[in-house]
């Protein structure tokens, strides 16, 4: 299981977050550029202007998972361990048991058509390019964050509803993989 968040704390969006995630992507593509097509960053310090979690996402896209055990094993040879999907279809997650120089980050692989990882580009895209909702659900991890400072999970229940909605709007409706 992954390591779950001790106090839920929501920041204002930082220009570092960028750079970070492109020092995790050049890592990456050495470990794994040979069996990936991309690696993507997602989540919500991928939107510029989006308050979050200081954590980076970053989705490894496949092209599928026949190719799988490979990344596994190459993974594996740099300290990384497999998670399982925990509970979203088409994510795999990764944690890696030593300490790195990145700050803290979330590792998935995904394959370029699983559901996990069409609805984090569905997000992360409309979040980027519809202000109005980026700042709803700004407020709404605000809120959250504050009410359940000490409960990952709560925070996550509550920002299901807000999700829920911005997939549908964006075209990729939560739990139907035909959107």
């Amino acid at each position: 299981m992954p390591e779950k968040t001790k106090v839920v704390e929501v920041v204002s969006y930082d220009p570092a977050w960028k750079t970070e995630f492109s020092r995790l992507e050049a890592w990456m593509l050495e470990i794994a550029g040979d069996l990936i097509i991309a690696a993507e960053h997602v989540g919500s310090t991928s939107v510029e202007g989006l308050s979050a979690k200081p954590v980076i996402d970053i989705d490894l896209v496949m092209e599928s998972y026949d190719i799988f055990p490979q990344i596994v094993e190459r993974l594996a040879q740099y300290g990384y361990v497999h998670q399982g999907n925990l509970g979203i279809e088409g994510r795999e997650a990764f944690k890696r048991e030593q300490e790195d120089p990145f700050m803290k980050y979330h590792l998935y692989v995904c394959p370029k058509d699983g559901k996990g990882y069409l609805e984090h580009i569905a997000f992360r895209d409309y979040l980027r390019t519809h202000p109005e909702e980026r700042l709803k659900y700004e407020e709404v991890k605000q809120r959250l964050a504050e009410q359940f400072r000490y409960d990952i999970d709560s925070y996550c229940d509550g920002k299901t509803e807000i999700v829920n909605s911005i997939l549908k709007k964006s075209g990729k409706r939560a739990g139907n993989d035909h959107n």
